[in-house]
């Protein structure tokens, strides 16, 4: 019974509701013309003053300019080029400063003789617009209004024209031209279309490009020549816009029907004459607007009748509903209090754990602090103990090579051989100088800050290191053979710490090939790219794989007792990564051991670094 009640009632409010919506609906449709009418003829009147101010504020200009004395005595010396010059520029400044599209000055036979656009590849000077009927008018001795389409820009302008005189004697015409783009801009986007036609019904102006040029009105042969002749309108355009118009039940308005293409649409209008200029100004706004509203406005009514009954429905059922869900609440608390419960046990259980986890951390903390600081003492002595060590590395070379200069100079000396004395003596000195850097090169195995780099030749080092290895390689009846080392190769890097770097490769060399007979040392550079690649080359037994991954480790050596520390290619290599290179081991094919230098190819030769 109830289910039957409930379908009844909706039947009953679905009916009222259909027949107020059909009877409401013509009722909400005239109240929205009438608001869209009212609106629209706001519209027009804007659009109308809008028109008619600019009317008003061009046509006195062209009377002020015809009585500028310059352009009076243009028209009486029209061959004058400088007067023609300085009286455009003064047009075009003041066509600037008034935003008109053109000024111009034309003699009494209608030739143009000053232009505002006289630079301008469409220069009105030497044309002739006397079939313009502005002209023909202001000749007379009126001032004339005209719009037309230009015959030269082929822009669409509003003419005013006025005679210039000389006494009683009318010598000349001067013309502004005003564009109606920017008027037809401020139109589109407002929601309303605009159109203004003139006597013939043809539109010149309007909101919509594609209205452009065409006639509310059938044209007649006779309105077509005068067209024609004046070259008023493009004759080609002109044709006649598929409009209809029916009345309107409101006052003052009209529906228009526009038809373009495929389709059409309906504007409800209102028209306004313009009696000075003869123009006719419509302001149209679509009727779905009207539409919309009234459809929008019957909806909107609806539905509020409808939520009102949901309302309605809504409070009856809620009644209902409060009892269940004070129920349901109070299972659903009774629920809660239960898991808060053994939330809360859980809870006390972890932070139990929590508490015994954070006491055996504290516990492992306090012995992980003592065992960084055995490992501080441990590492403070290894450190001790590589610098030691790198130092008698690296001074054993320069103190062999001081005691052999030493050794010449004194033979040189017993010889009376003063001059070669004093080069061996000059060495030495290199040799101490090289001695006293050594304490900043240690920093190099500690991987410690880079020193600065500068860009050196490769001819300067290589002199320095056959200097330094010369007495060894001599003494031990070793060959050296170099290539490519001049000083049109740079790199970016320090002098003498690259010559140590090359002095431990040829050390080692030699060293590799101590069992051979005539032993060779080969280096030899080239460029790979953006780098030079510096390479050294033995003879002898080459490189063993198990030993090749740690040929760059502190303290690793493949000689024997008393013969290395082997921290000589641990050194080169971390001065090489300080140079921003690096530094590679291989077999050669054909022998021997190749170790490859790399490094950044530099642009020219700077002080060198150390």
């Amino acid at each position: 019974m109830r289910t039957y009640s409930n379908t009844a009632w909706w039947i009953i409010v679905a009916g009222v509701t259909l027949v107020a919506f059909w009877f409401g609906y013509g009722a909400t449709e005239r109240y929205y013309l009438q608001q869209l009418t009212a609106q629209n003829q706001s519209t027009l009147r804007l659009v109308s003053s809008g028109l008619q101010g600019s009317l008003l504020r061009y046509e006195p200009l062209t009377s002020l300019l015809a009585d500028k004395a310059d352009v009076k005595l243009l028209l009486s010396s029209p061959q004058d080029q400088d007067r023609i010059t300085r009286v455009s520029e003064q047009l075009r400044s003041i066509a600037q400063d008034i935003d008109a599209s053109d000024i111009y000055v034309m003699n009494s036979l209608g030739v143009t003789i000053a232009a505002s656009n006289h630079e301008e590849r469409t220069s009105f000077i030497g044309r002739n617009f006397n079939f313009r009927p502005y002209f023909q008018e202001a000749v007379q001795g009126a001032s004339a209004r005209y719009f037309a389409l230009g015959t030269t820009s082929l822009k669409r302008g509003y003419y005013f024209a006025s005679p210039v005189r000389s006494g009683e004697k009318v010598t000349g015409v001067i013309v502004i031209k005003i564009g109606v783009e920017e008027i037809e801009n401020d139109w589109r986007g407002s929601g309303t279309e605009v159109i203004v036609a003139d006597t013939d019904g043809i539109i010149f102006m309007a909101s919509r490009e594609e209205w452009l040029f065409k006639s509310l009105n059938p044209l007649s042969d006779t309105a077509l020549t005068r067209i024609r002749t004046s070259k008023r309108y493009p004759i080609e355009k002109l044709s006649e816009l598929q409009s209809e118009v029916t009345t309107s039940d409101v006052a003052g308005s009209a529906f228009t029907t526009i038809t373009l293409a495929d389709s059409s649409e309906a504007y409800l209008t209102n028209s306004r004459f313009m009696s000075d200029a003869g123009w006719t100004v419509h302001a149209m706004v679509p009727k779905t607007l009207a539409d919309g509203r009234t459809l929008t406005a019957l909806v909107v009514a609806t539905l509020v009748v409808l939520l009102l009954l949901l309302i309605m429905t809504f409070v009856l059922q809620r009644r209902a509903r409060l009892v269940r869900d004070i129920v349901a609440g109070a299972r659903a608390q009774e629920q809660l209090e239960l898991r808060v419960a053994e939330r809360t046990n859980d809870l006390n259980i972890a932070n139990e754990n929590l508490t015994k986890e954070v006491a055996e951390r504290r516990q492992a903390e306090q012995q992980l602090l003592s065992t960084q600081n055995e490992l501080v003492q441990a590492g403070k002595l290894a450190v001790l103990g590589q610098m030691s060590a790198a130092l008698s590395h690296e001074l054993n070379q320069p103190l062999a090579a001081i005691k052999s200069y030493a050794e010449n100079a004194r033979t040189y000396l017993a010889r009376n051989k003063a001059e070669q004395a004093s080069q061996n003596i000059g060495h030495i000195s290199e040799m101490a100088d090289r001695m006293a850097e050594l304490g900043s090169h240690l920093r190099n195995f500690a991987r410690k800050p880079k020193q600065a780099t500068e860009a050196i030749g490769f001819g300067t080092v290589i002199e320095g290191v056959k200097n330094i290895i010369g007495p060894r390689l001599k003494n031990e009846n070793v060959t050296l053979n170099h290539s490519g080392f001049d000083d049109s190769l740079v790199v970016n890097a320090g002098r003498y710490r690259l010559q140590q770097v090359l002095l431990n490769l040829i050390n080692n060399a030699v060293d590799a090939m101590s069992e051979m007979d005539n032993p060779v040392v080969t280096v030899f550079s080239e460029v790979r790219g953006h780098e030079i690649a510096l390479c050294v080359r033995d003879h002898g037994p080459g490189l063993n794989e198990t030993v090749s991954g740690q040929l760059f480790d502190p303290f690793f050596t493949t000689k024997g007792v008393n013969q290395g520390l082997g921290l000589g290619l641990s050194i080169s290599y971390n001065i090489i990564q300080d140079f921003g290179g690096a530094i590679t081991a291989e077999n050669h094919p054909d022998g021997g051991a190749v170790f490859t230098v790399l490094l950044k190819q530099a642009d020219q030769v700077e002080d060198a670094a150390e």
